[in-house]
């Protein structure tokens, strides 16, 4: 049986092969992107704060911190750890719009920009995208199971599913 989760904390990737499991908790605007080669049971999470590395203030970044540079920084943990990244798949949760703004500005959209992001990252490094749990209003607590690729989404407001 598997051991303790492995926790990603925001900003953060982790890769594990199976029987491991990568959570993390606090999923609002934030994503969780979880990558998966079926074949050697690899996965990998990362939790993504932000859509575009382009808008930081700084040169010395976080690759985890955003959609562009997380993945592909999560892609190339997982193919050092012997993934092939045709076989590699994709899960995502959360992207919501925590607060409600009277302002219609896309900047202030950052939950349905990390979604688009997200997915235009996956569709740029020609990673399937097979599931997703996104949008809506309401935070999110993820397990990825490396055994089996199965991703268990948590919130208070829906309860608990598994895509």
């Amino acid at each position: 049986m598997s051991s303790e989760p492995i926790k990603i904390g925001i900003a953060e990737l982790k890769t594990a092969f199976s029987p491991a499991t990568l959570f993390t908790a606090g999923l609002g605007s934030c994503i969780g992107v979880c990558l998966w080669d079926p074949k050697i049971k690899l996965g990998g999470m990362v939790h993504i704060m932000l859509p575009d590395s382009t808008l930081g203030r700084n040169h010395v970044i976080n690759k985890a911190k955003y959609a562009d540079t997380g993945i592909r920084a999560l892609i190339d943990e997982m193919l050092s750890k012997g993934a092939n990244k045709r076989r590699l798949v994709a899960k995502i949760a959360g992207g919501a719009q925590m607060f409600i703004m009277q302002s219609n500005l896309e900047m202030l959209k950052i939950g349905e920009r990390n979604i688009e992001a997200v997915r235009n990252e996956l569709k740029h490094q020609n990673i399937k995208l097979i599931s997703e749990d996104v949008g809506g209003n309401y935070g999110r607590t993820i397990e990825f199971f490396t055994e089996n690729g199965q991703l268990l989404v948590k919130s208070i407001y829906k309860g608990v599913k598994i895509i």
